[in-house]
Parts: C-alpha cells; sequence; structure tokens
C-alpha cells in the first residue's frame, strides 16, 4: 500500500512540474530581454541633488489644478538630447515652458510643487535613460506624513515609446485616490464631517 501511494504521489509530483514548465514556457516570450515582443520595462530614477541640474530644460508643470491637487509635479526635460518626456494625460491637465536655465527651471519647479497646506519639502530625482544617462529630472513634492499617512503621495512611471519619446505616468498611490474625487478627505458621498 505504501508503494502504491509513493509511486502515485511521484506521478502527480510529475505532473504538477511538466504543468508549471509548459506554462513557463508559454509566457517566456513576453518577458525575455532581447525579443521584438517583450514587455517594455520602466525607465529608473535616482536621488539628485540641486548642482545636478545643470543645462538647458523644457519645464513641465503637471496639476495644481485646485488648491487641494495632490496629482501635482514638476519634471525638467534636457533639451538638446535624443528623449522628449511628456506626460501621459490631457494637454489641459499641463504646461511646457521651453529654453529655460537650469536655475530659472528649478525655481519655477519649486514654487510650483510647493502650494498646498501640507507641503514638507522637495524631492528631486533624476530621470535615467535606457542607457543610463540623464534624461531630465523630477521635483516632487513631498508632504507632512501625519495628513495622509505617507510623504510620497505619487506613483510616477516613465515608458520609453518610439522615437525617443518618455511617456510619464503619473497617480495617486491606490490608498488616496479617493481624495481625488473628494478632495479634503470628506468621506466620500456619504458624508461625515
Amino acid at each position: 500500500m505504501t508503494r502504491y501511494v509513493r509511486v502515485f504521489g511521484r506521478l502527480n509530483f510529475c505532473v504538477v512540474v511538466l504543468c508549471m514548465s509548459l506554462i513557463c514556457s508559454f509566457f517566456s516570450p513576453f518577458f525575455a530581454f532581447g525579443h521584438a515582443h517583450a514587455l517594455p520595462r520602466s525607465l529608473k530614477t535616482a536621488a539628485a541633488s540641486p548642482h545636478d541640474v545643470q543645462g538647458s530644460f523644457a519645464l513641465i508643470l503637471f496639476g495644481g489644478a485646485y488648491k487641494d491637487d495632490l496629482e501635482t509635479i514638476a519634471l525638467l526635460d534636457n533639451e538638446g538630447d535624443e528623449y522628449s518626456i511628456e506626460p501621459y494625460a490631457p494637454e489641459f491637465d499641463y504646461v511646457t515652458k521651453r529654453r529655460l536655465s537650469a536655475e530659472e527651471a528649478l525655481a519655477q519647479a519649486s514654487r510650483f510643487v510647493s502650494f498646498h497646506h501640507a507641503f514638507w519639502k522637495i524631492h528631486l530625482s533624476k530621470i535615467l535613460g535606457p542607457d543610463g544617462t540623464v534624461i531630465g529630472f523630477e521635483v516632487k513634492p513631498l508632504y507632512f506624513p501625519f495628513i495622509y499617512g505617507i510623504s510620497d503621495v505619487l506613483d510616477v512611471s516613465y515608458w520609453p515609446k518610439k522615437d525617443g519619446k518618455v511617456k510619464v505616468v503619473i497617480r495617486l498611490l491606490p490608498s488616496l485616490e479617493t481624495l481625488k474625487y473628494y478632495p479634503g478627505g470628506d468621506g466620500g458621498p456619504g458624508g461625515g464631517n
């Protein structure tokens, strides 16, 4: 009887391994590096200091549409490189100012993101291209953590596209998404004060 259980147990294990192998081999082309149909990878960011910001920039001011707008960020796109940073949003959600010096772009970006009543400080990051070169900078507001439970409320990702374009997806963290529709955190349609 024990011999029969051992053989049957091994057979089940072999079937499971075979099924997993088939599933992995089916999906591997979608995740493999170097394949034409591989999923694109988002670009990385790294911490930066104001001294790193040099050159001429196109300043993209996203959000700031109302006094409690948390989906607010400023992007500095290096002018003259092969990449063009564009928010994945309607054009009325952002403003682009071109040919600004590093100092001017950083000063305007800092003023733009610091309007919110819960603003704490600025977080400056470099946006790295696929080859690791700096293609721009991100000026993100951080908020007092006791207001929203976290300082960095934005989920920002950079996706390389054709012709050197980089699409930027900017959204609130899912846990804070309801604040977008109910500014001030009033508890939603059920009220609450």
